[in-house]
């Protein structure tokens, strides 16, 4: 699939990097599961919501739980916070290290556990029609992650070079982790 995109071949490789927060003591809440936009009212379709945030300071906040919150109408997608997670964690480690994976393949580690967005169709009003367009990307994404997996494993020997490759193109040097 998209054999002219190597870069996006090295993102699907990498884009779960961030879980390694786990093996370093961070607990599970704060490295895995859906992501969500912090600074405005929980979307409804967030797993959960109405139990995990029971207890959260934002929902008595008048700042942080109207529709926009402090954000601005089509603000962009760029200009949110996130919830802290594998996702955001492996972005800002790849983009302060100057990687240079298209913003695409970025974003596609970024967001592809923002469910509530590219799932459940939260946020758009938050959006850009850039951000729309990389929705599309991070949805074609997802149907190579989740529940995708084969029984038939590959060599890893012989997907080595190829990956290294990859690596060295995009992600020169070492990574600060």
């Amino acid at each position: 699939m998209f054999p002219d995109l190597d870069w996006l071949h090295l993102t699907g490789f990498i884009h779960d990097l961030g879980k390694v927060m786990s093996i370093w003591g961070e607990p599970q809440w704060s490295t895995v599961g859906d992501t969500f936009v912090v600074g405005c009212e929980f979307a409804p379709s967030i797993v959960y919501s109405e139990t995990t945030f029971k207890d959260n300071p934002d929902l008595n906040n008048s700042k942080y739980n109207t529709k926009y919150g402090i954000y601005e109408a089509n603000c962009g997608m760029n200009n949110l916070m996130m919830s802290w997670g594998h996702d955001e964690y492996m972005y800002q480690v790849l983009k302060n290290h100057g990687s240079t994976i298209p913003d695409i393949g970025l974003n596609c580690i970024r967001f592809h556990s923002f469910y509530p967005w590219h799932t459940g169709g939260d946020y758009d009003h938050l959006c850009t029609d850039v951000d729309r367009t990389m929705k599309d990307w991070v949805t074609k994404f997802n149907q190579h992650d989740l529940y995708t997996k084969s029984t038939v494993l590959p060599d890893p020997e012989k997907l080595k070079p190829y990956y290294e490759s990859l690596i060295a193109k995009y992600i020169p040097g070492k990574v600060k982790w």
